[in-house]
């Protein structure tokens, strides 16, 4: 993470986006190229290059595209980074079936990583998650999560996945939620046998966590070799 970088955030009208600004302002080693949304007010908002959706292709050169966007606007910045052979980092949930497998076509040409969540604890919590599982047999697999009441998605992304985590070490993954208040967002998963339990939890306080994650990320993946990455690879 030594590395200078020049960043381009899509879809940075989003929190998502509007969080990657305000940090990346105070990174001392990054330096955001572009910043795209939907629409534009202003060409140059605290030094940086606007650009709406649709002039994207026009954006300056950068060393990694950091999207947190729609589906409908991802293949267009999958696409731009294949074409310039720049590393993608995205959070973009709610993808299709043809989108990951184009991600996954991509990532034999450069360097992607795609998570529905950038936080460095949910990071290691799919991990714990998938060894408690495989240690595990036969226990049952609940995964409760709780968020916002303006989420719209649930189970949330991070909760799914957290599921295949789980379905990886064996376990079938059920799923429960709860829309409430500003919550930022919170997981559960919980693994019940006769007599005892387990639950591994993660709290998220700040939405700024997530940012950070999603820069640090951008910093790991600079340079790395094609390939779609895992957020665990990447924290060294």
């Amino acid at each position: 993470m030594t590395d200078f970088l020049h960043v381009l955030i899509h879809g940075a009208n989003g929190r998502m986006g509007q969080a990657l600004l305000r940090l990346a302002a105070g990174d001392a080693a990054c330096d955001v190229v572009g910043a795209v949304s939907r629409s534009v007010d202003a060409r140059v908002v605290d030094g940086i290059p606007r650009f709406a959706v649709s002039e994207l292709q026009g954006v300056p050169e950068f060393d990694v595209a950091i999207d947190f966007s729609q589906p409908d606007g991802f293949d267009a910045i999958l696409e731009l980074c294949v074409a310039r052979n720049k590393p993608l980092v995205s959070g973009t949930t709610g993808l299709s079936v043809h989108q990951f497998e184009a991600l996954d076509a991509a990532s034999a040409r450069i360097a992607t990583m795609w998570a529905s969540n950038f936080s460095l604890g949910v990071a290691v919590l799919h991990d714990l998650v998938e060894r408690a599982a495989r240690v595990l047999p036969g226990w049952d697999c609940d995964i409760i999560e709780t968020h916002h009441s303006r989420k719209i998605d649930a189970p949330s992304g991070t909760a799914l996945t957290l599921g295949d985590s789980a379905a990886q070490g064996g376990a079938t993954p059920h799923y429960a939620w709860i829309r409430a208040g500003d919550i930022v967002g919170e997981h559960c998963v919980q693994f019940t046998s006769t007599g005892e339990r387990i639950e591994l939890i993660h709290r998220a306080s700040n939405r700024d966590i997530f940012a950070a994650g999603a820069l640090h990320v951008a910093h790991a993946l600079h340079g790395r070799n094609p390939g779609r990455y895992r957020m665990i690879d990447l924290l060294d």
